[in-house]
Parts: C-alpha cells; structure tokens; sequence
C-alpha cells in the first residue's frame, strides 16, 4: 500500500481554480481502484491519499495525471507500508501475500489453455488469470490444420477424441467468380505432413470446454476468473503481478515469467511497450453462425464468391454449424449491416430464412494484419493474439498463436529446470515471427483476391486466374514455411515442419506420436547409427527430454518399424540418416552418417552456450 502526501506549492486561490478538475480525476482514480481513499489535511494545506496499487513506478506515472501536478500547484510524495495486521472491516487494507508460481498466464483462451496445459502435464505451477468469470459461450474461430491436430493429439485432445466439437474436412476450398466459375482451388483434401487430415472445422466453446477440463484435472495449475490484472514489479529473478476482482479484493503473484495471451488489446504487450509491423489492412466483415435446422447442400462446403458486388464467405462451423461472412461495403455503416434484418437479406439468395436456420451469432469483425516487433522483453512475453492478427482467408489466426505456444512451452520448461541457458527464450520471438509473417502475407494475398469490389479490377482478377486455373497453376493447401533465426540448424530440413506417419512398435501400430509418445526425439535411419553416438553424449542428450528412436525390422521399445515407408522417403528427400526433431515437432537438424555426434553436440551447445557438451551436468529434477 502506498500512502500520498499531497502538498501544495501555490497559493490556496491558486490551487483553488484547479480543484474541480483535480476532484474529477480522483473521482475517476477512485472508481478505477488506483486511489482507495482520498481526503483533504485540516491544515488546508494540501491532502493525503490511500493507494493499494503496489506498482509504484505504474502509481507514479498515473498521479502525474492529476491536475495539481500538471499545473503545478502541488507536490505528492509516496511513502510505500506494508499492512501485515488490519481490524476487521478493514481487509482490503492488508497487504496480500504474494503466491508464488513457476509461470503466470494472463488471458484463457484457446492458447491460454494450451499453454497452461502443456506447462502443468509438466509439473511446473502454472497461474491463470483471466478477466472473464465464463468462457465466451458463442463462436469465433473455426480452423485449424493437421500441425495443430498434432499439438492437440499430445495432451490427449485429438480431433477423434473431440469429435462432438471437431469435424474433418475432406474436399477442395474453392474461390469463384460472380458467374460461378472457379478461380483457385486449394486442395484440402486427405491428409498432412503431421499425420492427420489437412483441415478441420470446430466449434470452439466446444473445445474450450474439454481443454478446460484437462486443465482444471491438473493440480499444478491455478486458475483465476474474474481477475484483471492492474500492475506489475520485475526484478532479476522474479516478477509479480498484482490483480484485482470485481469486488474489490486483491492479489498478487510472483512467477518466474508472465506470458500476456490476453488477446489483440494485450495489456502485457502495452507494458513491454513494444512496436508492431502493421501492414495497414482493414476491412470489415459481417460474421454469421447459424444452426441449420435442414442439411445445407453447399458444393463445396467451404467457398469464396469472389463477387465484386458482395464478397462472400461460405464455411462449415464444426459439427452441425455453418458460417457465412459478408463484406461490408463503402457507403454501409456497421450499425446497419449487422442488424438482425439485414442478416436474413443478405442469407435469403442461399436459401437460408428463420424456418432453416437458427441465428447463432452475428458480429461485425475488423480483419487486420500485424505482428509485433518484439515478443519478450525481460520475464514478459507474448502469445496468439497479443502478438499478431490476420485477416481469415487462410483459416490461420488460431493455429498461429498454437504454434506459438508449442514453441514457448518447452523451451520454458527446459530454463525452469534448469537444463538449458534462460538466453534460448530469445530464439522464441525471431522464430515465430518470422514463421507467422508467411501465414499473415498468405493471408492478405488471398483477402485481396475477394476482396475487390471495383468491377473493371475484378474482370482482369478473373481473366488471369482462370487461366492459371487452366494451366495448372496452383497454391499449395497452406504455406509451410521455414522458423525465423532461433534455435536450428541451417542444413536442408532445419527449422522446417517434421512428418508424423504411421509406424509399428512392439505393441501396437499408429501414428508415431500414439506409440513412442510426443517429445524431442533424435530420428536414426536404422540401429547400427547408434553407435556413432558415444555413449556419454547419449545420456546428456537424453537428460534434455530427447529420445533416441531406430527404424528396423524389429519393433521395440526403442525401434520403429517403417510401416508404410513415410520415414524412409523422407530421409531420401532430406538427404540424412538422422533427424532432431524438437518437442514442438520442428526440426532442429539434420546429418548424414558420421555426422551425428557433431549434430547433438550443436543442440547441447545451443541449449547451453558456453558449456562443453562433454562437461554438462545431467539434470534430472528442477531447479524451482
């Protein structure tokens, strides 16, 4: 707690024409819960004021608002107090105890969840806090790919163990004309690299709810609703962030680090203070979900019309649900468009009327396309929508910022106990943003193909594309591009997407991740490679979380039979006999027989610069 000695340095009838504004700001600062007492010095020389906020250079900043200070008629002084004993009434006085975790979340959405359930399944004491007291019960995001199944097949969340929620998506994603003739065709067809079908469609408070009760089986995460985060205190090894709920009540958390997955208007991210790349993209479109009381035949489900007259969006929104999505057009306000009149107009041309659907949601959404500059900053750092956003045409908003968690977790959790240098966090931002900037790029390419309403645009628009179309031009079904400067190699594959296929083990056949688990893993071509490692690099290599799988004839505990000859072909492709994948499923590197000791030697050292690999420690429980 803070007390304010507030002092004047002016005359009284000075301070006098300043004090109704300065009684409007402490109103305010009163309503907002920075003051939480106020009251005048009988000496009429000046005040005093109460402050439970425990940021002092935040507290600071918000009393040279006050209009005594910017017009200097008055002097305050901050005398911080710890209050360890209050008489009852007076509890919100008492200086709460600080609770202490290993990483603090803010924001419980979709990346919120995945973070925390991945840090918790490792035991690290993972805080949550989230402003919302309910989950946001209507739709927002309805795609993700067969990388983000993966992400979601190792915390046992898979598409098949979420069907009532997730559909897969087994036909092309076409764009046309006003005539109904196609302009691009992306194939979405059959399966991806990461071993699971190339898209799926979802309703996401649906997922939201079964991530939530995975993490609330977790006993090492702590999760917060109704809490809003008010300011924070960083020091070399901690950093504390002090709530406050609706009542009033406060607390405060010390972590190790404080990730801001708080969405597009990021509070952490204002904090950090970081820049954004903004690529000056701005459209607005009319978002609706629907529950189809009939079948809605749409061939195929998931379509752009690409009519200058009204751009239009067609997709499925998980099991049962649909999607449609209009842009906004010059001259129509926002108010209008999303009225509930308006919805059924624009809906009547396909057939859909109040007797075939039910109105789910309606919303008018800003597509915008940026990332940030700079994605940590000290124990700070960012996550999914706090760090970038881009406009839907790619269905990449949600995976991106899932990726971003796969790439944080581990790396946290290999710095929390202790087995790698705090300094490979800073691979984190340059590896995502450069990753994520090929998906926003994609995206805004795609959104200026519908999105052209001058008609003379649009005729020359089609022209070239039905000819691309007739010459067998195409976009692959989603970019695959490379992780930014980070931890990686440089050889053919490093920093690329590794595959995931189906292989045998000594009890059962599935997709590797089903049979061996998920995690780091050094991929050789066959046994005999093992031998090139020396032993002692194979125990510090392991003490990391990676494991060291063969392919063979044999399944066993730590060989893998090549079933359908997925691994072989790649090894062919890359040109290698060993693979290190990351536990986020990116390649760290690659060699060649006679090369893989220089390969795990590189990896170590990454982890920790400075360190011999030979002289590492093995470090089997945490550091906390």
């Amino acid at each position: 707690m803070f007390v304010i000695n507030i002092s004047y340095t002016a005359p009284v009838d000075v301070v006098a024409a300043h004090r109704q504004p300065h009684i409007e700001w402490l109103q305010g600062a009163v309503d907002s819960g920075l003051i939480a007492a106020a009251g005048s010095k009988t000496t009429r020389d000046g005040g005093v004021l109460l402050s439970l906020v425990q940021d002092r250079e935040y507290l600071e900043a918000e009393l040279a608002k006050d209009p005594y200070a910017t017009a200097r008629v008055a002097a305050h002084q901050l005398t911080e107090v710890n209050v360890p004993m209050v008489a009852g009434g007076l509890e919100q006085l008492k200086t709460p105890a600080a609770e202490d975790f290993d990483v603090i979340i803010v924001g419980y959405g979709p990346v919120g969840r995945v973070l925390a359930l991945q840090l918790g399944r490792r035991g690290h004491r993972v805080a949550v806090v989230e402003r919302q007291l309910v989950s946001y019960p209507l739709p927002r995001a309805v795609h993700f790919d067969d990388e983000i199944a993966r992400v979601l097949q190792s915390l046992d969340a898979s598409p098949e163990q979420m069907s009532h929620a997730v559909e897969a998506y087994d036909d092309q994603y076409e764009w046309r004309n006003a005539a109904g003739e196609p302009l691009l065709q992306l194939e979405w067809r059959g399966g991806g690299r990461s071993g699971w079908n190339t898209s799926y469609f979802f309703h996401q408070p649906s997922v939201e709810a079964f991530l939530h009760e995975k993490v609330s089986a977790l006993g090492s995460v702590t999760l917060l609703r109704g809490w809003e985060t008010e300011s924070r205190q960083e020091t070399d090894d901690r950093i504390t962030l002090h709530v406050r709920n609706t009542e009033g009540e406060r607390r405060s958390l010390t972590g190790k680090y404080l990730v801001g997955a708080d969405g597009a208007n990021s509070k952490i991210r204002q904090w950090m203070g970081t820049t954004m790349t903004d690529l000056g993209y701005f459209h607005d479109w009319l978002v609706i979900d629907l529950l189809p009381k009939v079948p809605m035949h749409i061939d195929p489900p998931a379509l752009q019309i690409c009519d200058p007259l009204r751009p239009t969006t067609l997709v499925p929104g998980g099991p049962g649900r649909r999607r449609f999505e209009f842009l906004r057009l010059d001259g129509e306000t926002k108010e209008e468009f999303n009225s509930e009149a308006r919805v059924w107009e624009l809906l009547k041309p396909w057939g859909v009327s109040p007797d075939t659907a039910e109105l789910e949601r309606r919303t008018v959404y800003t597509f915008q396309a940026r990332w940030c500059d700079a994605w940590r900053k000290g124990r700070m750092l960012l996550a999914g929508d706090a760090a970038h956003l881009m406009p839907p045409f790619a269905g990449q908003g949600m995976s991106s910022g899932l990726r971003d968690a796969a790439n944080l977790e581990w790396k946290l959790d290999l710095v929390l106990t202790g087995r790698a240098d705090e300094s490979i966090l800073d691979s984190y931002g340059p590896e995502r943003s450069e990753h994520v900037r090929h998906f926003i790029e994609r995206s805004m390419q795609l959104g200026e193909i519908i999105c052209l309403t001058d008609p003379a645009d649009a005729a020359r628009r089609d022209e070239k594309m039905t000819a691309d179309i007739a010459a067998g031009v195409s976009m692959p079904a989603h970019p695959a591009p490379r992780l930014g400067e980070g931890l990686h190699r440089y050889d053919v594959p490093g920093g690329s997407l590794s595959i995931q296929a189906v292989v045998r083990g000594a009890e059962r056949e599935g997709l590797f991740d089903d049979v061996y688990g998920s995690g780091g893993t050094l991929l050789l071509r066959n046994a005999a490679l093992r031998n090139e490692l020396p032993a002692h690099l194979r125990v510090v290599l392991q003490s990391t979380g990676v494991r060291i799988i063969a392919f063979g004839q044999a399944p066993a505990a730590d060989i893998a039979v090549d079933s359908s000859g997925a691994y072989s072909r790649w090894f062919d492709e890359i040109v290698a006999d060993a693979v290190l994948i990351r536990p986020d499923f990116y390649v760290y590197g690659s060699a060649v027989a006679g090369g893989i000791s220089e390969l795990v030697e590189d990896f170590l050292t990454d982890l920790q610069p400075g360190k011999a690999a030979d002289t590492r420690p093995v470090l089997t429980g945490s550091s906390r």
